[in-house]
């Protein structure tokens, strides 16, 4: 069942796609349209992944490890942070009666931190898991365990640190978005004084 959830989902991100397909030379001047376009990437991805990781002898290596991980937040920060933080982009300026984002090069600067702070941590996270599961299978002549899990643990420290570096960048995106919606809704209530004035003129 697993295996067959990859045709609605990936009926669902080549629809998004094709959608989008008409807009593709506006990738180049509109970042909100990139936010979607790398969402409906990482949707494609982490729903592959899913029915993929459901296979017994890939989960026998997958399972309990960081690799699980890795791929919720393929989903949870590329998928599901993305389309939600390009709609909110998109739906600020029209909420507030105004024709753009106070800044479009801070939502430029938030795409990047976003999307290369969402590859850092999930990636991180694949080759911990990936090593992880190897060094718990691993087994010596007499049947004893290669590694115990303290040596799989110090193995996985580097990734950690990958992955804190990568949330980091994630979260600065955050609050670039969170000054950039501030400015706008303040623009908008510096317009309306600025009305209020010449109408009282």
């Amino acid at each position: 069942m697993s295996l067959i959830l990859l045709a609605p989902s990936w009926g669902g991100m080549i629809n998004g796609m094709m959608t989008l397909s008409g807009a593709w030379h506006k990738l180049r001047t509109d970042p909100i349209l990139r936010f979607l376009v790398v969402s409906l990437s990482f949707y494609g991805m982490s729903t592959f992944e899913g029915p993929m990781m459901a296979i017994k002898t890939v989960n026998a290596l997958s399972h309990n490890t960081d690799w699980t991980i890795g791929h919720v937040h393929s989903g949870a920060l590329g998928w599901v942070a993305m389309i939600s933080i390009g709609a909110i982009y998109h739906l600020v300026p029209k909420l507030w009666g105004l024709k753009e984002m106070h800044s479009t090069n801070l939502i430029n600067v938030h795409f990047w931190l976003a999307t290369v702070g969402t590859v850092l941590y999930i990636v991180s996270m694949w080759v911990n898991g990936i090593m992880q599961g190897l060094m718990w299978r691993a087994v010596n002549a007499d049947g004893s365990l290669t590694y115990s899990f303290v040596e799989a643990l110090e193995a996985s420290h580097p990734g950690y640190l990958v992955r804190f570096l990568g949330g980091a960048l994630f979260l600065t995106g955050m609050w670039f978005m969170a000054f950039n919606i501030f400015m706008t809704i303040r623009h908008k209530d510096a317009v309306a004084e600025n009305n209020a004035a010449v109408q009282a003129v």
